[in-house]
């Protein structure tokens, strides 16, 4: 589930991160406190001269939790430097002793996705990329960054998780307090929705919540996934800006 959360991303056109960005969570689930770690970091490279951005994410349990549940992912992703569009996807993970390997390949030309699952090579095909821009859950909540949503906004979004994409709306609720490694910072409320046919975790009631810092950096300090089972929360434990170039390029 938190793997859905944390594939990182890009919108057309909008960098959800930068060279040198990164981010970490320590992730708690009921009575654990510290059950797993979320590592997020991009960095900026070429092929054949074209400037490209390399997001790679790891989710992993730890302590007693890895004990009672061994689960680690890893996910590289790599997105066009010039107009931000996701370019290839690859995941492997394990759960306990169920293991996971597929990769995505987006073909802009003639619009589809090459898609390979090489665990279950039934689930592997061609699909049509849906009109707009494609990017995952957690960067379409990132990318409030430059969103400017007020309390009771709503903004549609086009997700993809696996060999799917999911027509979500993004509503933007209010402002709370969260504890953070720099102290407490006023952050926003996302709840990401699936109003239309819900499928995947969100037909089970699955519920997730994004807090947004409200400051010039506007970073995701807080994930939350509640289901049936019980809710998993992340919480920022750190963060690196992006390399000092670029941070002046940007201002």
């Amino acid at each position: 589930m938190f793997l859905l959360l944390v594939s990182p991303g890009l919108r057309s056109g909008t960098v959800a991160l930068a060279d040198g960005e990164s981010l970490k969570y320590r992730v708690s689930w009921g009575i654990l406190s510290h059950a797993g770690e979320i590592s997020v970091t991009a960095r900026a490279e070429e092929l054949a001269g074209l400037p490209q951005l390399r997001v790679s994410t790891l989710t992993a349990t730890t302590g007693v939790a890895r004990k009672l549940y061994k689960f680690e992912a890893r996910g590289e992703c790599l997105y066009d430097g010039a107009d931000g569009r996701i370019l290839a996807a690859i995941t492997n993970s394990i759960a306990r002793k169920k293991k996971s390997h597929a990769m995505a390949v987006f073909d802009y030309g003639t619009g589809t996705m090459d898609y390979r699952d090489y665990v279950r090579p039934e689930k592997s095909g061609t699909h049509a990329i849906p009109e707009g821009s494609v990017t995952d859950l957690i960067t379409c909540l990132v990318q409030t960054r430059s969103w400017d949503m007020k309390t009771g906004d709503r903004r549609p979004a086009t997700v993809m998780f696996d060999d799917d994409f999911y027509d979500l709306t993004i509503v933007a609720g209010d402002i709370e307090k969260v504890d953070t490694p720099w102290g407490e910072v006023d952050a926003m409320v996302l709840a990401p929705i699936m109003e239309k046919e819900p499928k995947g975790m969100f037909k089970r009631g699955g519920k997730v919540r994004v807090w947004i810092s409200q400051d010039e950096r506007r970073l995701p300090v807080k994930l939350e996934i509640s289901m049936k089972v019980g809710t998993g929360t992340a919480h920022l434990t750190d963060y690196t800006p992006p390399a000092a170039g670029l941070v002046a390029a940007s201002k």
